[in-house]
C-alpha cells in the first residue's frame, strides 16, 4: 500500500504537468491558419533550450529508464551498452539532422517518408518508409504505459483490478485532450517539468543509495557478490554483441518517427548542432539508472520473475523518504508521457502526409489534414492502451525488439539518401524487403532475441546483420537497374547525387 506522503507527490508532479500541456496553447501564434506543420512541428520554431527538452525527453522514455537498470540487475555489464549507444547517436544527430532539417524546411517536408518521396519520385518506396515508421512506433508507445505500470505497482501507487486500469485510463485522457489540441506544444511544455523531475530525483537517489552503502566500490563489490564478479564485466564473447547492439541502436534510433518529429520541430540547424552537443547530459542519466540497478541487486533487492525493470522502483521505495519516492515515481511517469505524446503525433503525421493524402484524398486541405491527424493521434493512444489491456507484457516486448530491426531498414533510404541519390529506387525497395524478412526471421528463430549467432561464430546484433544484407542487395540491385537502363523518378531535393561535392548553403529559420 502506498504512504500518503508519497501518494501526494506523486499526484503533484502529475497535476504539474497537466497544467503545463494546458499552458502549451500559449506557444501557439493566435494568427495562423491551423496547418500539419503547425500542429505536429510547432511551426518548426523550438529553440536550443526547448529542442533539447523535447528531443532528449523523447529519445529517453520512461521504459528506457526501467529497462535499463531491469537489464543490468539481471545481465550485469551487457545492459550498459545503451551508454555507447547514446554517445554513438549525438555526433549521428549532429551530422544527419540538421541536414534533413535544411532540406525538409526548405520543400516543406514533414516527415522522412515525405524527404524519400522527393528524393528518389517513388512514391511505393515513400509508402513503405512511412508504414515502417509506424509499424515501428505502435509497440514503442504501447511499452511506455508498460512503463508506467510496472513503477507504480512496484511503488504501490497502482491499485490492483479494474482501479489501476482507470488510473491508467486516467493519466492518458489527460495527455489525449492537451495533444489533440495543442501537438507537438503540450508534449513540448511537459518536457521542461520532465527534464527538472528526473534530473532532480535521480541525483537525490544516486547520493542517497551511495551514502546508505557505503561508495560505488560497496556497491559493485555487493552486486558482484549476489551476480557473480565476471557478470559485472564483459567477456570476450559478449564483446561482438555490446558493440554492434550500440551501433545498430544508435543508426536505429534516428529513424524513428518520433525522434525526427522532435527534431523538424527545431527553428534551425545551427539549433539542432547545439542541441546534438548538449545531448550527452541524457546519457549521463541513463547511465545512473543503469548503476542504480546495479544497487538494487547489491542491496538484495527481490525482483518479481520476469519483472526486473521492477527493481529500481522497489529499492526507491525501500531507501528513499516517502515524498522523495512519490518524485520519482511522478518524474518516471512523466518520463513516460512525453515520448508517448510525440510517438503518437508522429504516427499520425506519416499517415496523413504519406498514406491519406498520397493515397485517399490528395486536395485535402491543410485544415482537413490537421482534424485527420487528430484523430489518428488520439486512435493511436486508445489503440495503445487496448494493446497494453489485452496482451501480455512480453508480446509488446517482443513487438518493440522486431520494431527496432525493421526501423533501421529505411536507414539506406534516409540517410544514406541524404548524401547519395545513386541508389536506384527499385534496388532500395528489394533491399528493405530482404532486410524486413531477414531481420525478423533471425529474429523469431532465436525466441525474439535481438541478438544472433552469426554463422555458428560470434553473436551481433539481428538488426546490423539484417542491414548488411539490406545494403548489399540495394547496390547490388542499383548496378544491375542501371545496366538494364530502368528509369528512376525526378529528384526534386536539389541535393547532390554524389558523396564528393561542394558544401551547399544552408536552410536555416532566418535564411529560407
Amino acid at each position: 500500500m502506498a504512504d500518503g506522503a508519497m501518494t501526494a507527490t506523486f499526484l503533484a508532479v502529475i497535476g504539474g504537468a497537466s497544467l503545463l500541456a494546458v499552458t502549451a496553447r500559449r506557444l501557439s501564434p493566435s494568427d495562423r491558419l491551423p496547418s500539419l506543420e503547425g500542429w505536429a512541428l510547432a511551426d518548426r520554431s523550438l529553440g536550443p533550450v526547448w529542442t533539447w527538452l523535447l528531443l532528449g525527453g523523447t529519445i529517453f522514455t520512461a521504459y528506457t529508464f526501467a529497462a535499463i537498470p531491469g537489464l543490468a540487475y539481471g545481465n550485469g555489464a551487457p545492459a550498459f551498452f545503451a551508454v555507447p549507444y547514446t554517445v554513438i547517436v549525438c555526433p549521428l544527430a549532429f551530422v544527419l539532422l540538421s541536414r534533413l532539417w535544411t532540406v525538409a524546411r526548405r520543400h516543406g517536408y514533414v516527415t522522412a517518408a515525405d524527404f524519400v518521396r522527393g528524393r528518389y519520385g517513388s512514391a511505393p518506396l515513400a509508402l513503405v518508409v512511412a508504414l515502417t515508421g509506424i509499424l515501428a512506433t505502435m509497440p514503442y508507445l504501447a511499452l511506455q504505459l508498460l512503463g508506467i505500470r510496472a513503477v507504480l505497482a512496484a511503488g504501490g501507487v497502482y491499485p490492483r483490478g479494474a482501479a489501476g486500469d482507470l488510473v491508467m485510463v486516467a493519466l492518458f485522457a489527460g495527455l489525449a485532450v492537451a495533444t489533440y489540441r495543442h501537438g507537438l506544444r503540450a508534449p513540448t511544455v511537459i518536457s521542461a517539468l520532465k527534464a527538472v523531475a528526473v534530473f532532480v530525483s535521480l541525483t537525490a537517489v544516486t547520493w542517497l543509495v551511495l551514502a546508505r552503502l557505503g561508495g560505488p566500490g560497496a556497491v559493485f563489490d555487493g552486486a558482484a557478490e549476489r551476480l557473480g564478479g565476471p557478470a559485472l564485466l564483459l567477456a570476450p564473447e559478449q564483446q561482438p554483441a555490446y558493440a554492434t547492439l550500440a551501433l545498430g541502436s544508435a543508426l536505429a534510433l534516428l529513424m524513428y518517427p518520433h525522434v525526427l518529429t522532435a527534431g523538424f520541430a527545431a527553428d534551425g540547424p545551427q539549433t539542432l548542432r547545439k542541441v546534438s552537443v548538449a545531448l550527452p547530459a541524457w546519457t549521463a542519466l541513463l547511465a545512473l539508472f543503469g548503476f542504480l540497478g546495479i544497487a538494487a541487486l547489491a542491496t538484495g533487492v527481490r525482483a518479481p520473475a520476469g519483472g526486473a525493470e521492477a527493481a529500481v522502483p522497489m529499492l526507491v521505495d525501500r531507501l528513499m523518504p516517502a515524498p522523495l519516492a512519490g518524485l520519482v515515481f511522478g518524474a518516471i511517469t512523466v518520463g513516460a508521457l512525453v515520448p508517448a505524446a510525440v510517438m503518437s503525433i508522429a504516427a499520425a503525421t506519416s499517415f496523413v502526409r504519406n498514406v491519406y493524402v498520397e493515397y485517399v484524398h490528395p486536395t485535402a486541405t491543410p485544415k482537413r489534414q490537421v482534424r485527420i491527424a487528430k484523430a489518428v493521434s488520439l486512435t493511436a493512444k486508445v489503440g495503445a492502451v487496448a494493446f497494453v489491456f489485452g496482451l501480455r507484457d512480453q508480446d509488446a516486448i517482443n513487438l518493440q525488439l522486431l520494431g527496432g530491426v525493421w526501423i533501421l531498414q529505411i536507414f539506406p533510404a534516409v540517410a544514406v539518401g541524404l548524401f547519395t541519390g545513386r541508389l536506384h529506387p527499385r534496388a532500395l525497395l528489394a533491399g528493405w524487403g530482404v532486410g524486413m524478412v531477414a531481420g525478423t526471421f533471425m529474429v523469431v528463430r532465436e525466441g525474439f532475441s535481438s541478438v544472433v549467432p552469426l554463422g555458428g561464430g560470434p553473436e551481433i546484433y539481428a538488426g546490423l546483420a539484417a542491414l548488411f544484407l539490406n545494403l548489399t542487395v540495394a547496390v547490388a540491385g542499383t548496378a544491375v537497374l542501371e545496366r538494364l537502363g530502368v528509369p528512376r523518378g525526378a529528384d526534386l531535393t536539389d541535393l547532390p547525387s554524389r558523396l564528393s561535392v561542394r558544401r551547399r548553403p544552408e536552410t536555416g529559420a532566418n535564411n529560407p
